[in-house]
């Protein structure tokens, strides 16, 4: 069983669009590996997470760094 793990931090990225000479800026967080994460989930968890990639199933799983206790 293959399984690499690595701790990341997730990028905030803020970009802007002009449309008819307005402006809208947007704000998204990503991974090195490009995937979306949503802004709910980086509030509630921060900015650290494992990703764990599996190279027999071909599965990459994303999980918090800590956990938040109930």
């Amino acid at each position: 069983m293959t399984i690499t793990s690595r701790e990341v931090t997730i990028r905030k990225v803020i970009g802007r669009k002009t449309v008819k000479d307005k402006v809208y800026t947007y704000t998204y967080y990503t991974l090195p590996l490009n995937l979306y994460i949503p802004k709910s989930v980086v509030e509630k968890y921060g900015m650290e997470f494992i990703v764990e990639r599996d190279e027999e199933r071909g599965t990459i799983t994303i999980r918090p760094k800590k956990q938040i206790q109930p």
